[in-house]
């Protein structure tokens, strides 16, 4: 039987070490009988989870005895900070070695890369740590913009529903849809969700106070609605434009025109949840040339289109002639999201796409 070991490290996050647990755990093959041995193990007995303790059954040579790995995430401030044990390091390299699959969970990438496994590799992990992975570890492809990233043996995904994603793709990679669809049904979630959607990201600062590139940041980003290139960038910094993408890199994790296409796009995101802006005005107030563009951008990056980011996260009503009115709040219970019809006088499709929006 294909057995499973979740490491539970230290501060471990509690959702991240029982999804992988849950979903392997409960998966059935066709004749009904457990899809996996799931193992959890650390080097410890007992693992300190925040609000509770965990008690850990099997140390880290159960990592050798295992076909597939899987890394939960740690609190952000262990993630950030504090060093992963050496033999946590060397019982996951010995790992890849045998050529046993290993995957992480949200912040879990942080301790791949730690071992080295993630050199040369695309990866991803929870958005709010997308830049600092980057930075700490140039070696890594860092993709922010997806649930999951399956290199094979190695596998990365974002933070927390994410999670469930890559359980499932696994499942549907060891044993086929039918199966993997069961265990979704078990979870309570949906088995279209593929790696290459994109995470929803919230609107936040692009890079930490005290960095050097940070006046240009701000100034940056009051001028959104200007047509900003590089050479804009650079001669508000008076740099050049080598020497401003290489600090980019460093400081952000990214290049200047991607860091300038994802805080417009961030902004459009916070405009879209706080607003009743029609996209028309949104899509100028972030500097693009025009809504179809805008659309096009916004669709590729995060994955659905302005209007139905806004169905799932917008706080404010949107009064359209001719359109269904969605109405939230903050409680849970409206996150179902019931419609309230307007009159209206036929129904409104979505514009066409322009033609020349992906160059633009």
């Amino acid at each position: 039987m294909h057995t499973v070991a979740v490491l539970a490290p230290r501060h471990v996050v509690p959702f991240d070490l029982t999804v992988p647990v849950e979903v392997f755990g409960r998966a059935r093959l066709p004749g009904g009988g457990p899809a996996y041995r799931v193992l959890v193990c650390g080097p410890d007995d007992e693992v300190d989870a925040g609000t509770f303790t965990i008690r850990v059954k099997h140390d880290l040579d159960a990592l050798a005895r295992a076909d597939t790995i899987v890394v939960p995430g740690v609190s952000e401030a262990v993630a950030v900070d504090a060093p992963v044990p050496e033999e946590v390091l060397a019982a996951l390299r010995a790992a890849a070695a045998r050529g046993t699959r290993i995957a992480s969970v949200c912040a879990g990438a942080f301790t791949l890369a730690a071992a080295g496994l993630l050199d040369g590799l695309r990866a991803t992990t929870h958005w709010l740590g997308t830049s600092e992975l980057a930075a700490r570890y140039p070696a890594v492809d860092v993709d922010p913009d997806v649930l999951f990233v399956d290199n094979g043996n190695v596998l990365t995904s974002a933070g927390a529903a994410a999670g469930l994603d890559l359980c499932l793709h696994l499942v549907r990679r060891d044993h086929g849809a039918a199966v993997a669809a069961d265990a979704a049904r078990l979870s309570v979630m949906p088995l279209e969700r593929d790696g290459g959607q994109a995470q929803f990201i919230a609107y936040e600062p692009p890079a930490p106070d005290g960095t050097s590139l940070r006046p240009l940041l701000a100034w940056a980003e009051e001028n959104l609605h200007r047509p900003l290139t590089l050479d804009d960038l650079a001669r508000r910094a008076a740099l050049s434009d080598r020497t401003l993408s290489r600090r980019f890199r460093e400081q952000t994790g990214t290049t200047p025109l991607q860091w300038l296409n994802r805080v417009r796009l961030r902004r459009a995101q916070h405009l879209l949840e706080t607003t009743g802006h029609p996209v028309e005005r949104i899509a100028a107030e972030v500097g693009f040339t025009g809504a179809s563009t805008f659309r096009d951008r916004f669709k590729r990056l995060v994955g659905v289109s302005p209007a139905a980011y806004r169905r799932s996260f917008g706080q404010t009503p949107v009064v359209e002639p001719g359109r269904t009115i969605i109405s939230t709040t903050t409680t849970a219970q409206s996150r179902l999201k019931i419609p309230v019809t307007m009159p209206r006088r036929a129904a409104v499709a979505e514009p066409a796409l322009d033609p020349e929006a992906a160059s633009g």
